[in-house]
């Protein structure tokens, strides 16, 4: 484990779950978003918020009594944002098998107004580094994403105001 790793474990309750008995997406998703968000802050030492959730991949259902343990670390680093990788693994708590149910990708983005830089990341284990080597071309592929939803809500401002007119 590194100092830029952050894991949780937590029991999914009844409440948590779904109409199948599985820990409902929702709610894993804001598990991500706070392990993710604490990473990036522990990393930085720096105020960030979510730009956005780059992707989450469902793999696995995690049935009600199992557990759920999520770590988050570091993925890529930018000069405002940082890249926050999150494993998801599930375990049937009453035979001790473990699964991997989702991994994400999200990025934060520093907003406490300081001009510095974020420190540069230098991956450390095989995974961070495995990870670390795809960052560039995830980096641009968010890019072009964004690019292309800005250019979607220009439209969608613009048949708004058409209908208003």
């Amino acid at each position: 484990m590194t100092d830029r790793q952050v894991i949780q474990t937590r029991l999914v309750l009844p409440g948590d779950t779904n109409a199948h008995n599985t820990l409902f997406g929702g709610k894993l998703l804001s598990y991500i978003d706070d392990v993710s968000a604490i990473a990036a802050v522990k990393y930085s030492q720096r105020i960030v918020v979510t730009a956005s959730t780059n992707s989450v991949d469902f793999r696995h259902p995690i049935a009600a009594n199992d557990s759920v343990t999520l770590t988050a670390f570091v993925s890529g680093v930018g000069t405002r944002s940082i890249e926050v990788f999150c494993r998801v693994m599930g375990e049937t708590l009453t035979t001790g098998k473990t699964y991997l149910a989702t991994t994400a990708f999200s990025t934060y983005v520093v907003v406490d107004g300081q001009a510095t830089p974020l420190p540069s990341f230098t991956p450390v284990t095989a995974e961070e580094q495995l990870l670390f080597s795809g960052y560039p071309e995830r980096r641009a592929a968010r890019k072009a994403r964004r690019d292309r939803n800005r250019a979607f809500i220009s439209q969608l401002e613009t048949a708004e105001e058409d209908r208003n007119r």
